[in-house]
């Protein structure tokens, strides 16, 4: 399967930036893009990125603090500066920096390009020595299990279309990212990605909010406005908890996906729209439809494609990988540094089920590292992930029950020496043999 590279481009001059983010397109490179070198370290500490391309001279913090930044934190990652102030001065200050290579503005795509390969090509051969390891990644969709290689081809065959996708899965277990790895791995990237959240709009608002409404619709509505399918025209409308819209939404959602239009509230005309309508939902839509509370032929206009995200107990030996990626983002946040997990404690992670999936898996490595110093040990991680011992309640037995259970404890104890345990009881041999067959 064929992977893009990640590269991010830090430049305050929005032309600069929007021009060299479709030269790289071009050229199959997936793109980041960040007008400040803070919202440029933002990015690296959440994405892992392969080639950094920054400009040199930007307010407040100047591209060479970002490089110095970058060559202490990620020394594996090649870094390529574009400046339109040459002089010999500032190309070796940036090198010694730790820049692979330096571009003069203007330049070509094909300057450009044969940089870009340049700097890659370094971060291959250390990959070779030093990186063979590296797991594997789709976007920000990480694991190595055979369950998210399944999600992953399905996203391969699916991103270069409009086809309507369903997504399902327990909470946490990142539906929205192989949303957004859908609209972004494809050829519709450069168009809206709109994300809605079904379940944290009220209900009597989700339709105006999702479709519009014309003044006068209702009271308050003082202005014509669009809506998220408006919004979201030419890219991808990404409908989260798709379960809680009321039946009045889902009647007007069959609408949108049966006629590609759409029509606001209030308002007599509807207008064509050209979106892709991916869903989600964490509840079980066959037993809503059951109980007629989810219409039966939106369901099935939503799941032309059907993509099941695994909970994390299905994909436990992608953990490691997972914990790793939250141990270099906190650590990064919080430490300043990588901190490490005791093999003690990676087991314990191993071992627990996580009913709360990858949201509850980070929030849990999060906590880890503000309580560690350097190392997360068992002591570090939360009583929930421990083991723990279910003790049998107790049971309200006949005294004659309770009798016969003391009686067998104590024969257990004198290795079934009647005698013996006739004495501890206080009562004969004969009284003994007759309680013990009763």
């Amino acid at each position: 399967m064929l992977q893009k590279e990640n590269i991010l481009i830090v430049d305050d001059d929005i032309n600069i930036l929007e021009l060299l983010q479709r030269h790289l397109h071009s050229l199959n490179y997936h793109t980041y893009k960040a007008v400040s070198v803070k919202e440029a370290v933002a990015i690296l500490r959440d994405t892992e990125i392969d080639l950094l391309i920054t400009d040199l001279k930007m307010p407040e913090v100047d591209g060479f603090q970002l490089i110095q930044f970058a060559s202490e934190h990620y020394p594996n990652m090649p870094k390529l500066v574009v400046t339109g102030y040459p002089s010999v001065q500032d190309a070796l200050s940036a090198i010694k920096s730790g820049a692979i290579d330096y571009l003069v503005k203007p330049f070509t795509k094909e300057e450009l390009k044969q940089g870009v390969e340049k700097s890659l090509s370094t971060k291959t051969k250390r990959k070779t020595v030093t990186e063979s390891s590296e797991p594997k990644k789709y976007n920000e969709i990480i694991g190595e299990s055979e369950a998210i290689k399944n999600v992953i081809q399905i996203i391969e065959r699916v991103k270069d279309n409009k086809a309507t996708i369903f997504i399902s899965g327990e909470s946490g277990t990142g539906k929205e990212l192989v949303a957004r790895s859908i609209h972004y791995n494809g050829k519709f990237s450069r168009a809206p990605f709109i994300a809605v959240n079904c379940g944290g709009i009220p209900e009597n608002l989700l339709e105006s909010e999702l479709f519009g409404y014309v003044k006068g619709a209702f009271t308050g509505a003082n202005d014509n406005r669009e809506g998220f399918f408006q919004a979201a025209d030419g890219g991808t409308i990404f409908l989260d908890e798709i379960g809680n819209a009321s039946l009045a939404v889902q009647s007007r959602l069959l609408r949108v996906l049966q006629e590609k239009e759409v029509m606001k509230v209030g308002d007599r005309k509807t207008e064509k729209i050209d979106v892709r309508v991916i869903a989600a939902t964490n509840s079980n839509l066959k037993e809503m439809i059951a109980k007629e509370t989810f219409r039966e032929d939106l369901f099935y206009r939503l799941t032309v494609v059907e993509i099941i995200v695994p909970p994390l107990r299905e994909r436990k030996e992608d953990i490691p990988l997972l914990a790793d990626k939250f141990l270099f983002k906190y650590g990064n946040e919080y430490k300043d540094r990588y901190i490490t997990i005791d093999p003690e404690a990676q087991e314990l992670l191993q071992r627990y089920d996580w009913p709360g999936n990858i949201r509850e898996l980070e929030n849990v490595i999060q906590r880890a590292v503000i309580m560690c110093d350097r190392t997360i040990g068992i002591k570090d991680l939360p009583d929930t992930l421990k083991y723990k011992i279910d003790f049998p309640e107790d049971e309200l037995l006949s005294l004659k029950e309770m009798e016969k259970k003391y009686i067998q404890k104590v024969l257990t104890a004198t290795d079934n020496n009647q005698t013996k345990a006739a004495e501890i009881l206080e009562i004969d041999r004969k009284t003994l043999r007759a309680k013990t067959k009763e």
